[in-house]
């Protein structure tokens, strides 16, 4: 079975169009989302119901618990901040909802899905005691679910733990190990912060046992031109195009 797996959208039309588009050439059984559909762009309500009309599995992030009203962006830098707080003012009642209903994780027949790290949405897996506790907690929620797939950084990595041992390969395709366990991030198909401004996902080949990264390019000029129209901090418009 093949899974696409798409994280931190982040209201960008754009971007989602592009790697939807993709995806639909790749013979997909399905696709997941691991949160942040809205947040820094501006097309809040056009992705919210994007993923709500393809049946899309996501979970919550914590832009979205944001602009839901579930919760308040105290640790939001400025930018971020203004612009929760405008998609809040324009969500849909409808899509303001399907927000504040989303699980905070869920499991997947063999695979996890988290936003930030199991329990805790807004926290970063950054380090090696980050990955090590999410490994921890993924063998208690997961059972014998080998993967766990999160978002949040906007930076695709994939963290393997063999024993007590973690490595972090770094190449396009993956194949998984039935010795280890894994965490994986996709990259951000919104709003990259790997100095690539191509957006990202990953397929899960769940018969070959094997991840592939994926890049598209998107119309960067047309969702920076809408972030300008909707008054939302020239820098959100600025970074797109850098990749950060």
């Amino acid at each position: 079975m093949l899974t696409a797996v798409i994280a931190d959208i982040h209201s960008n039309l754009e971007a989602l169009e592009a790697v939807l588009g993709r995806i639909s050439e790749l013979d997909i059984d399905e696709i997941v989302c691991l949160g942040d559909i809205v947040g820094y762009n501006a097309d809040p309500n056009e992705c919210v119901s994007m993923v709500r009309d393809r049946n899309i599995t996501s979970v919550m992030g914590n832009h979205d618990a944001c602009a839901s009203g579930l919760e308040e962006p105290v640790s939001f830098n400025a930018a971020a901040w203004k612009a929760v707080l405008w998609t809040r003012e324009v969500l849909t009642s409808e899509n303001r909802s399907f927000l504040a209903h989303l699980p905070r994780e869920r499991a997947v027949r063999g695979f996890y899905l988290f936003h930030g790290s199991i329990h805790e949405t807004n926290r970063y897996i950054m380090s090696k005691r980050d990955a090590m506790d999410n490994f921890r907690m993924l063998e208690v929620v997961s059972g014998e679910r080998r993967v766990g797939f999160f978002g949040h950084t906007h930076m695709k990595i994939a963290i393997c733990k063999k024993g007590e041992t973690l490595s972090s390969p770094d190449s396009r395709e993956l194949l998984l190990s039935k010795e280890s366990r894994y965490l994986v991030n996709p990259g951000s198909v919104g709003q990259p912060r790997d100095e690539d401004p191509r957006a990202a996902f990953l397929v899960y080949d769940s018969v070959e046992h094997k991840i592939t990264f994926y890049r598209v390019k998107y119309d960067i000029r047309k969702c920076q031109d809408k972030i300008i129209r909707a008054r939302l901090p020239i820098w959100l418009a600025d970074r797109l195009a850098w990749g950060q």
